[in-house]
């Protein structure tokens, strides 16, 4: 079982900081190894600055449905806004975010 670290809401991934229906999924991040709800949970957490996953390693699996528990690849996750194993869908308003997590 993943560990997702944070202030968490509930135990499908949702934090203090973000907490709506669609608010289900967990980062791995790349400068600790550790899955967050949110870089705000990250970084009231640790203390390093966040590191971006660099493009080349967009194949490794550092998303996190809070639903289903299924890891998806970053590459993956950036091409879709529901998982694909259960269905269940994502906040689109996360893309707003992937800057901060993805060298995109």
């Amino acid at each position: 079982m993943v560990k997702v670290h944070g202030r968490l809401y509930d135990d499908e991934s949702r934090c203090v900081h973000y907490h709506s229906f669609k608010d289900i999924v967990a980062i791995k991040f790349y400068c600790c190894e550790n899955y967050y709800p949110c870089y705000k949970c990250h970084n009231e957490a640790v203390n390093h600055p966040i590191k971006r996953w660099p493009k080349e390693t967009f194949n490794s699996k550092a998303v996190l449905c809070g639903v289903c528990k299924t890891e998806l690849t970053i590459e993956t996750y950036l091409k879709t806004d529901s998982c694909p194993s259960c269905a269940a869908q994502f906040n689109e308003n996360c893309r707003t975010h992937h800057a901060i997590y993805f060298d995109v």
